[in-house]
């Protein structure tokens, strides 16, 4: 039991590295929670620092997820599900991290390096109608929140996920989706940033919904 608290812990840490802080800190001396959409992920990242930073950013934090599913998961073979635990703990770490306040991204990337590691066919079909979806609409949230939605039915029909991997697998997805909800209010509202609008240094005006937050 101990030994598999310390790899959930060790995963939750391994998610919890806020790779869009740091790249904005590093290169640019800036704090991108107070940029852009304050978001700390690969889309934000895009926004306000271009794409040569995006795409690492984005890949990295994809490994985040994969890492743990094949390095600790395999050391608690007595539960079949761990492999699926340690990635779901990354996915927490990376939206909630112990580095930045726990603030974080949405765990679209993370979640993607997890659903790589446990279900690829499902995850190559759903990142077909993430690129489609962005192309035609132009909205990242579009194509992040329909792909989750559609992923469950991908897992199910391509990778015979079934019992409680497919409920964990949905868990994760109502969990993406929450994240998105102010993304949601904003589309219904019309004042959704498009995919593309990179580089705007000042900040992306608050949903009124959300709580005020203070600079660090």
């Amino acid at each position: 039991m101990m030994a598999a608290i310390g790899w959930l812990v060790l995963s939750y840490f391994v998610g919890a590295i806020p790779t869009s802080f740091l790249a904005g800190r590093v290169f640019k001396g800036i704090d991108l929670r107070q940029r852009g959409s304050r978001n700390l992920g690969a889309t934000n990242v895009y926004r306000v620092l271009g794409w040569k930073y995006a795409i690492p950013v984005g890949l990295f934090d994809a490994a985040k997820g994969a890492v743990p599913v094949w390095l600790f998961g395999p050391h608690v073979p007595e539960v079949p599900l761990f492999p699926l635990y340690c990635g779901l703990a990354a996915v927490i770490g990376h939206v909630f991290s112990v580095f930045v306040g726990f603030k974080g991204g949405k765990g679209v990337a993370t979640a993607s390096g997890v659903v790589l590691a446990i279900a690829p066919w499902a995850l190559l079909t759903v990142l077909v109608v993430w690129v489609i979806l962005v192309w035609l609409t132009g909205y990242v949230s579009v194509g992040s929140v329909v792909s989750a939605a559609l992923f469950p039915l991908a897992a199910y029909f391509l990778e015979n996920s079934r019992g409680p991997t497919l409920a964990i697998e949905i868990a994760l997805v109502v969990f993406i989706i929450w994240k998105h909800r102010v993304n949601i209010r904003r589309l219904m509202a019309g004042t959704e940033n498009r995919f593309g609008r990179h580089g705007a240094s000042g900040v992306q005006p608050a949903d009124p919904t959300e709580p005020a937050r203070r600079a660090p």
